[in-house]
């Protein structure tokens, strides 16, 4: 048996004890980060759980659960669409091809803008004011390459154009999802991504600032239009407006501005639009939209006083189509041909028939107002159409049949 004397066991207690302490600081303090793990881990679940309708794939992969802890929710939900949504969004460059004075080929204009990868064979919505008269497009994606874009068909009226590109076979595109209308509130959140100014998937936010308004651009007016006050600049046209869960709710279309810069008043066409535009414009190569068969002049006060009318707006119905559907709903086309127009360049129209001054309680003082009222309208709808007749209103149910 080996023997201690009292200055080793004392020495001995004295290390033991020191043992004992460190052990079990370090014990707390692992506990502590567990804890404290485990209550980042549970913030994110909650926040997830109050969220479930919010598509989680690929966002949630590229942001580590650890890295939550500084952000707040908000903050986590911008970050999280936009990684879910700006590959999807594309840079579309455009040139206008003319002819100088040797007849030789120039680019005559050059523009701009934005669009969205809506299916993975390479089709991509935007506006038609994006590739009007486009005689190149170019469709860049978020990885830099870039590809020949081609028109599958393009709306004036609604100002939405589909292209189509082809990808490499080796290319995974990401795609925006459609979204719903019937929901939004004004209040809203919503977020806005697209290349202003040639920066490219640009994120904006803001709210929805008011619902079906209006809008006219040259001779279309487009109606139930999304106003939002989240930045639109020059070439976010074409780019989507997002709700919080990264689906598309609008087209960035126009901003109302003094100096063609964002000045919170935005506007972007409804998805709902958009989701019937396209859907034929893929189909059909354009929209397949019903319509009345009348030929139809513009009324004014020169013409009402020729006519001896008391009415200055409208629509007159000039002719109408033999064995239409609007010939069997009792629309009158004129019978008093006259000349209109100057003398070198006129047009003969018949007056004395009825004035379309509505339709479907839509007033109709323009042609602009005349389109916009069939808009969202296909063939075999019916509408009610208001006509001046004889100096007094009367209402009749039109089918509406292919233009």
């Amino acid at each position: 048996m080996k023997l201690y004397s009292g200055h080793q066991v004392f020495l001995t207690g004295l290390l033991c004890a020191a043992a004992g302490a460190a052990l079990a600081y370090y014990s707390v303090k692992i506990s502590a980060a567990d804890k404290e793990k485990n209550s980042v881990q549970a913030k994110a679940e909650d926040y997830l759980t109050e969220n479930e309708s919010f598509p989680m794939t690929n966002a949630v992969s590229q942001i580590p659960v650890s890295d939550t802890t500084g952000y707040t929710k908000d903050e986590l939900q911008n970050i999280l669409v936009y990684e879910k949504c700006n590959e999807a969004v594309v840079n579309i460059t455009t040139q206008t091809m003319g002819y100088n004075w040797f007849y030789e080929p120039v680019i005559t204009s050059s523009g701009s803008g934005s669009g969205s990868i809506i299916d993975v064979r390479g089709y991509v919505v935007t506006n038609y004011h994006v590739i009007k008269n486009a005689s190149t497009i170019t469709i860049s994606l978020a990885d830099g390459t870039s590809y020949d874009g081609r028109i599958i068909g393009q709306d004036k009226e609604s100002d939405i154009a589909v292209l189509k590109f082809d990808p490499d076979d080796s290319v995974e595109l990401k795609t925006i999802a459609f979204g719903e209308n019937s929901g939004l509130k004004v209040g809203q959140k919503v977020i806005a991504i697209g290349n202003p100014f040639a920066l490219e998937r640009t994120m904006t936010t803001g709210i929805i600032s008011g619902l079906g308004r209006p809008i006219q651009e040259d001779d279309v007016i487009i109606r139930n239009m999304i106003q939002t006050d989240a930045a639109i600049n020059p070439g976010n046209s074409g780019g989507p407006l997002l709700d919080s869960s990264g689906n598309m709710i609008g087209i960035n279309t126009v901003i109302y501005s003094s100096s063609g810069s964002s000045s919170g008043v935005g506007f972007a066409v409804p998805v709902s639009t958009a989701k019937r535009v396209v859907n034929d414009l893929i189909k059909y190569g354009k929209v397949n939209r019903g319509t009345i068969k009348v030929s139809l002049v513009q009324n004014t006060g020169r013409i009402a006083a020729h006519s001896k009318s008391r009415l200055s707006t409208g629509m007159i119905v000039s002719r109408v189509a033999e064995n239409s559907k609007a010939e069997a709903a009792g629309l009158k086309g004129g019978t008093q041909a006259v000349r209109y127009g100057s003398a070198f360049n006129y047009q003969t129209i018949y007056l004395g028939g009825d004035i379309i001054t509505a339709i479907d309680n839509i007033t109709v003082t323009k042609l602009a107002d005349y389109y916009s009222a069939l808009e969202d309208k296909v063939p075999g709808d019916k509408v009610k159409v208001t006509v001046w007749r004889n100096n007094e209103s009367k209402v009749l149910t039109v089918t509406l049949e292919e233009e």
